[in-house]
């Protein structure tokens, strides 16, 4: 499944700061950087789950908010972009 996930971590305390720096570096681990707080992730229903579970481990649902959209399949197949963002290869081979 095809997702875009957005957060915004309330960074006015050091504590925030640092949960911030967890929610972008676990969120790097799922999917494409295309803003600063802005993810686009292909996932299965089992990593989802996880993904999820984390996230909530690590945010103040007091303050923080954490929004994931479902896109219809292979919906990153028709991003339309403007000034320097560039469509990310979601399903293209990982060279390492």
């Amino acid at each position: 499944m095809d997702l875009l996930l957005t957060y915004d971590v309330d960074t006015t305390t050091s504590e925030g700061r640092r949960r911030l720096r967890r929610v972008a570096k676990l969120c790097e681990g799922h999917g494409a950087r295309v803003q600063k707080s802005v993810f686009e992730i292909v996932s299965n229903d089992k990593d989802l789950l996880l993904l999820l579970n984390r996230l909530d481990n690590i945010i103040n649902a007091d303050c923080d908010s954490i929004r994931i959209y479902r896109l219809p399949h292979e919906g990153f197949d028709d991003v339309q972009t403007l000034g320097i963002a560039e469509a990310q290869p979601h399903r293209d081979d990982l060279v390492l």
